[in-house]
């Protein structure tokens, strides 16, 4: 069985009109089936993150919302909310302190039951901090900017759902292309993502490959560093770093990027109904020609003179008819 969908969100997804992102979650999760598990352990808000989220995937359609806040790693043993996992649809981690949601539940029992969960085919999702834990590396903390700084940022152990990468969000909004360039030029082996506002990454396996699509009103950023000349391993502290030949792809909403390949995945071109249509009707009048000309051995030049009157009269009825 191929791993289930990974959402990954930049942060303030829309809540309360189109609601798209949240919407498209509760019908990966199973409609009016989803039971989800809500983990708000990175926010500091208290009780009133849960009932947020409870009442919009309610509204969606959702059948069940749990929440799940182990607030330190003894409570992220408890059986009770590793069974609370165990039996979601649906996993929603929300916003907040990236670096406390990691350092709770990663290498926990609860931990191990969202991978787990991953595995068999649930839908796992995450906005801000719940979606930069999903990736192998995430950002710990680290300031905006524009240009990759030597010592900018630093990283901390994800989740691993999203293999060989790092994931930041916010991205557009709070100008964090250079610490993101700084992750990758430090550890070329990773891919580096971005994601916007409003913005999700989704990523399914798909023939044994990663496929992610865009969904949302922003973009998602690719860093691919994979032949990039950097001297990050020589620069000194707070100095700006080398970064050199690394391919960027900027995905907006319906893109589709291969994450094995690291390359974009060319649209079907889309065919215009109209155009489609008239092309129709002149193959149409082109067969009939050419039966016309097989059967009455009449010269091409006189049937394209009688089609020609032929629609001419055609629309002098409907004019007439529409008068």
């Amino acid at each position: 069985m191929p791993s289930g969908p990974l959402m990954i969100i930049g942060g303030a997804e829309d809540k309360l009109r189109g609601r798209g992102i949240l919407r498209e979650f509760v019908r990966a999760s199973g409609g009016p089936d989803a039971r989800i598990a809500v983990i708000p352990t990175a926010s500091s808000l208290g009780d009133e993150v849960v009932e947020v989220y409870d009442a919009v995937f309610r509204t969606l359609g959702a059948a069940e919302v749990v929440p799940v806040r182990p607030e330190s790693r003894d409570e992220a043993g408890d059986p009770e909310l590793v069974d609370r996992v165990a039996d979601a649809t649906g996993i929603f981690m929300t916003g907040g302190n990236q670096l406390k949601l990691s350092a709770v539940i990663c290498g926990t029992p609860v931990g191990d039951a969202i991978v787990q969960a991953h595995r068999r085919g649930v839908v796992v999702a995450g906005t801000s901090a719940g979606a930069s834990i999903q990736s192998s590396h995430m950002v710990a903390f680290g300031g905006p900017g524009a240009t990759p700084k030597q010592r900018m940022t630093q990283v901390a152990a994800g989740l691993g759902l999203l293999g060989s990468a790092v994931v930041d969000q916010h991205f557009e909004q709070r100008n964090r292309y250079g610490r993101l360039l700084m992750i990758v030029a430090q550890s070329p082996q990773l891919l580096g993502i971005g994601v916007d506002e409003d913005t999700a990454a989704v990523v399914t396996e798909e023939e044994g490959r990663q496929v992610m699509r865009v969904l949302g009103k922003g973009a998602v950023t690719v860093l691919d560093p994979s032949r990039i000349v950097t001297n990050a391993y020589e620069a000194k502290r707070s100095s700006a770093l080398l970064a050199s030949g690394v391919v960027m792809h900027v995905l907006p909403a319906g893109a589709v990027f291969d994450l094995d390949d690291r390359s974009l995945v060319p649209r079907e071109p889309a065919v215009d109904a109209e155009d489609a249509a008239e092309l129709a009707a002149a193959q149409l009048d082109m067969r009939r020609m050419a039966r016309d000309i097989a059967a009455a051995d009449a010269s091409p030049a006189t049937l394209r003179r009688r089609l020609a009157r032929t629609r001419q009269q055609n629309a002098h009825h409907q004019d007439g008819d529409s008068r």
